[in-house]
């Protein structure tokens, strides 16, 4: 491919409406450009990057029996209200309105679509199961559109659903997708972790995410790319280092998630679902009596210790959450945060947010900042976080504004309906396996499996006759992975800077690409240096041909710019191989790049073939 012909608009600088480095650089490097808020034009570039991880995809899901199909994109909104997601999806969903004022959406996912399609074609068990998906854009209509790929307005996804007569046909197809992502992931490059997800507005019951790590900042010999000219980053001045530093982190930390995992085992789940390792205490501490004191205007945790002069962990926090029709109480240590996502899924809510303060007001008789469990109704359902056992001789609220009570026990001062995980997961603590402290990381979510069970296909009516004659609902599974947000992924991963010294002895340093060979738009790039020199273009349309003969994708870089352009551009897009086409073109002796490492050697063009051979082995 002549690059002359391509539209690859690189930047001299990083877009400065950008706030993540896989954003800057995919503009910069002219894979992507921004048509409006949230929605982007993927150029020739990106489609190459996009269409090789679908071959990818493509492969692996042929290997489990998944069959690709094409829904459409534009759908009849009946679909969505037959599920009731039409009205619980929220502000995000695009639902709009033909000339005949019919409702339609856009659509984010399509679970309603695929059940109907499967409902009106499948009635007999006997056809099951059934392992379908798509690849296409995707709409949700993001209030605060940011980051480049990660947070858009369309975006690519694949979206798979199996369908099955059982749960042990369900389970099976899960970890065939479980074990078909990984190698997905694996064979793109990425570093990943498949972690325990939360099901979300997807409805599922058991879900597994798979997260791309973001880098941490910190790490020099994975950020940098060193000049020929420069043996180690040792010989980088003080000075220069402190300006590398500054540009890395200067950049946002992209990923949407906290991964919480262990560093002595294979755990790892979102930070809204992390637990950790819980012991009951065994050693008995005497109760002492309840006493109530005065806390004037004390309202915080932090206020109350340091008010009586006591450790937060010492305390118990009050919360109260309207769940649904439902007031409901939780308890947590006073060092702990909510999780809201675990007080969710435990309490099967489809809408939880803390209680007003009128309905607060009216149950415990105080104002937040004073409430407490001594003294309420039996009635009243007090859900307390596991941690709150351990805690002896607490102090809690009294209900009264401007008053605490020291000394409240379990079950002698207050009872627990029931005791749940419910805490957010700190850094440090031991892993919910007894393996290992738990790590915190940021990650980005480019996969999601999810067990569906009947949640769709009860509420539309998608049953089967089972081997009794008799209609049941058909069990499903979900299976998405973010298309176009592997982009980003792949730079927040494999985004460098190239350090070099000048002639005179100055360092400088620049940001690029390092693609990872499955998944470069190019497995080549080709640049004569001067076009005006017939020996050297004709050398380099030799290598090109022999090159693409062998099976290799080539860019030739055919353009009359100056070589420190090209060296420029050729750095920014990434591709593994740089060759570059000089002086020596009469000898037939060519420069090759290594782009992982940048070392440079020298090599006949007769040799070319298999010296790229053993370099890509």
């Amino acid at each position: 491919m002549k690059q002359s012909k391509m539209l690859i608009p690189t930047l001299r600088e990083m877009p400065s409406d950008a706030q993540v480095i896989s954003h800057a650089l995919l503009v910069r490097a002219g894979y992507v450009r921004q048509v409006s808020a949230g929605i982007y034009a993927y150029l020739p570039l990106a489609n190459r990057v996009l269409e090789k991880f679908k071959t990818i995809m493509r492969q692996e899901f042929d290997g489990i029996g998944a069959v690709e199909l094409l829904a459409p994109a534009l759908l009849t909104a009946d679909l969505w209200k037959e599920s009731g997601r039409y009205e619980t999806y929220g502000a995000d969903l695009y639902k709009l309105k033909n000339r005949d004022s019919s409702d339609f959406i856009l659509g984010p996912t399509h679970e309603e679509t695929m059940t109907a399609l499967v409902r009106n074609e499948i009635t007999s068990y006997k056809k099951l199961p059934l392992n379908i998906y798509q690849i296409q854009p995707k709409y949700r209509d993001e209030k605060r559109p940011r980051y480049g790929l990660l947070r858009g307005r369309e975006f690519i996804m694949k979206d798979g659903y199996s369908f099955h007569a059982n749960y042990d046909s369900l389970d099976e197809t899960y970890n065939d997708y479980k074990a078909a992502y990984g190698a997905i992931f694996t064979r793109a490059g990425l570093d990943f972790k498949g972690i325990i997800g939360d099901g979300g507005a997807m409805g599922g019951k058991d879900s597994q995410e798979f997260m791309a790590i973001t880098p941490d900042r910190t790490d020099l010999d994975k950020w940098l790319i060193l000049d020929k000219s420069i043996a180690d980053i040792s010989e980088i001045p003080d000075g220069v280092i402190k300006d590398i530093k500054a540009e890395l982190t200067k950049w946002l930390v992209a990923g949407e998630d906290t991964i919480a995992y262990s560093d002595g085992s294979d755990y790892a789940a979102n930070l809204e679902m992390a637990s950790t390792e819980f012991v009951k205490p065994t050693v008995y501490t005497e109760h002492i009596e309840l006493a109530k004191v005065a806390t004037p205007d004390v309202k915080t945790i932090e206020e109350v210790s340091a008010f009586l002069e006591l450790p937060a962990e010492q305390t118990l926090k009050t919360l109260v959450y309207q769940a649904d029709d439902e007031l409901v109480v939780v308890l947590l240590r006073g060092d702990d945060e909510l999780n809201e996502v675990k007080l969710t899924n435990h309490l099967g809510a489809d809408f939880l947010e803390p209680a007003s303060e009128e309905a607060t007001i009216k149950l415990f008789g105080a104002t937040f900042g004073s409430l407490g469990p001594v003294g309420l109704p039996d009635s009243v359902k007090i859900i307390a976080d596991r941690v709150v056992e351990t805690v002896v001789n607490a102090t809690v609220g009294a209900n009264e504004d401007g008053f605490h009570y020291q000394n409240a026990n379990l079950d002698r001062d207050f009872k627990v309906s029931e005791f749940v995980d419910l805490r957010t997961a700190k850094e440090g603590e031991p892993a919910p396996d007894g393996q290992g402290k738990l790590k915190f990381a940021r990650g980005i979510e480019i996969g999601h499996i999810f067990k569906l069970g009947t949640r769709y296909s009860e509420s539309m009516g998608a049953n089967v006759l089972d081997e009794n004659g008799k209609a049941k609902p058909i069990i499903m599974g979900s299976y998405g992975i973010g298309v176009s947000r592997m982009l980003s992924a792949i730079l927040e991963q494999f985004a460098r800077i190239n350090v070099e010294k000048t002639f005179k002895g100055d360092y400088k340093f620049a940001w690029s690409i390092n693609f990872p060979k499955e998944l470069a738009p190019f497995d080549v790039h080709v640049i004569p240096v001067n076009v005006k020199d017939e020996t050297a273009v004709a050398l380099s349309s030799e290598i090109v041909e022999t090159l693409t003969k062998q099976g290799m994708q080539v860019l030739e870089d055919d353009r009359a710019e100056r070589v420190g352009v090209k060296f420029a551009d050729s750095d920014l897009i990434g591709l593994p191989v740089r060759v570059t086409v000089g002086k020596k073109a009469a000898d037939r002796i060519v420069e090759v790049k290594i782009r992982a490492t940048g070392d440079m050697l020298e090599v006949n063009v007769d040799d070319l073939s298999d010296t790229l051979a053993i370099l890509n082995h």
